[in-house]
């Protein structure tokens, strides 16, 4: 398995609330709701959006679950929190598609060299995804294997 076939295609978008804050310290509820009601969210259709607050101000929970709240349906994934986080989402958002029933009692083998952010966390999603299912999961390259797993 190449886990670079896993990768993140998702075009990624940021909104940051900053842009919301009146005089960039604190969030008016009435604009803010009404910057809710007229923005435009088919913009973050079928893309992976990241919510957060550039500014140091203190926002409330509402705010971010009223993004959240448009966002939901439109776009592929969204989290409040740091572009590594969303990627790291989706990388798991992808192996969650795989169906394990492929690779019941199959022998993997994972691919050392793979083209994908955090590799590590990566391999130890596909771990934890096909360990329940496979005899065996080796790391590297088909020539010098690493035994990682092997159903007794």
């Amino acid at each position: 398995m190449d886990l670079a076939d896993y990768k993140p295609k998702s075009v990624l978008i940021d909104i940051d609330i900053a842009d919301q804050l009146w005089q960039g310290m604190i969030l008016k509820e009435k604009d803010f709701r009404s910057w809710i009601k007229e923005h435009d969210w088919s913009q973050y259709t079928d893309k992976a959006v990241r919510i957060f607050c550039s500014a140091d101000a203190i926002v409330p929970t509402w705010a971010y679950m009223l993004i959240s709240s448009q966002l939901q349906g439109v776009c592929e994934a969204f989290i409040l929190g740091s572009k590594d986080e969303l990627l790291k989402k989706l990388i798991v958002k992808n192996i969650n598609k795989i169906s394990t029933d492929e690779f019941l009692d199959g022998r993997v083998i994972i691919k050392g060299c793979s083209d994908i952010p955090f590799p590590d966390f990566a391999m130890a999603c596909m771990v934890e995804k096909l360990q329940p299912v496979v005899k065996s999961i080796m790391y590297g390259e088909p020539c010098s294997t690493v035994p990682v797993f092997k159903r007794k």
